[in-house]
């Protein structure tokens, strides 16, 4: 398979991919109904020039992580994904390995969630896609790179959250955050990448090394999250966690009880969301 062959593959992908099926906003007049590159490439959370050469045959060694986030952006089925590693000469992820996949039925159901706050993260804890409202509600997160993307390393790290965690609930969190890697690593004992992370998370968190050496074991539960907003000002949210058998993948939701305040902080924030990103 050639450079060729993959970058017409992507652009025949990309051109049936509408903005809207994305949760984009349409943003002015289009020549087609398909994704910009500058839209698959903030889908993918990879550079618009990397897109671009990967589709003119001048780049031709992708990563199997710019793969995977370009299978996912274009909603490609098991089979479509399976042939893209192929052009890009790539093996498709095991067993062994954590999974990042997200089946387009999935997809088509978090696309209903329009006023849902909603993100999907891997068994590592590793962020894989957000929607407009999690954008608005918790800030952009299409910058990040790498481990920067990975929740364990942000809680540890140090990394700015607008989260506000009391003593008890951020012992909880980091907790919770140990035990998951620690099952993940378990059952993944083959991924380098999540070796990767528990190694420099220990090196570089004195915290993290003393709850991994403790042997601390549960899981992340069901929370309320109280969030500072700069338009909004502070919300106090219900965090539920979806799991999806077999894969390890997590749904995270935000919701406020209806008719309260926090409900129509939400509201307002759809709007003011909304424009935003219509404005970019």
């Amino acid at each position: 398979m050639t450079a060729t062959e993959l970058g017409q593959a992507l652009r025949r992908w990309r051109d049936r991919v509408s903005p809207t099926t994305a949760g984009l906003p349409l943003g002015g007049q289009r020549r087609a109904s398909g994704l910009r590159r500058e839209e698959l490439a903030l889908l993918a959370g990879i550079s618009v020039d990397y897109v671009t050469r990967l589709e003119q045959g001048r780049a031709t060694n992708p990563s199997d992580q710019v793969v995977e986030a370009l299978a996912r952006a274009l909603r490609l089925t098991g089979d479509e994904r399976a042939y893209l590693f192929g052009l890009a000469g790539l093996v498709l992820p095991g067993p062994e390995m954590v999974p990042s996949y997200i089946p387009p039925s999935v997809l088509r159901l978090l696309d209903r969630l329009v006023d849902t706050p909603v993100a999907v993260t891997d068994a590592a804890l590793t962020l894989l896609m957000t929607n407009p409202m999690y954008q608005a509600l918790l800030g952009d997160t299409s910058g990040a790179r790498g481990l920067e993307r990975n929740g364990a390393w942000g809680v540890f790290l140090g990394s700015s959250t607008r989260i506000r965690h009391t003593q008890e609930e951020q012992r909880a969190l980091e907790i919770g955050m140990v035990s998951e890697l620690r099952s993940a690593a378990a059952r993944y004992p083959a991924d380098r990448q999540l070796r990767q992370l528990v190694t420099e998370l220990r090196a570089r968190s004195e915290r993290f090394a003393e709850l991994w050496e403790a042997g601390v074991v549960g899981s992340l539960e069901v929370s309320r999250k109280t969030i500072e907003h700069p338009q909004v000002g502070l919300l106090t949210l219900d965090c539920n966690v979806l799991r999806m058998d077999g894969s390890g993948l997590r749904i995270l939701g935000y919701s406020a009880e209806p008719g309260t305040e926090d409900a129509e902080k939400l509201e307002l924030l759809a709007v003011i969301g909304t424009q935003s990103l219509a404005a970019e």
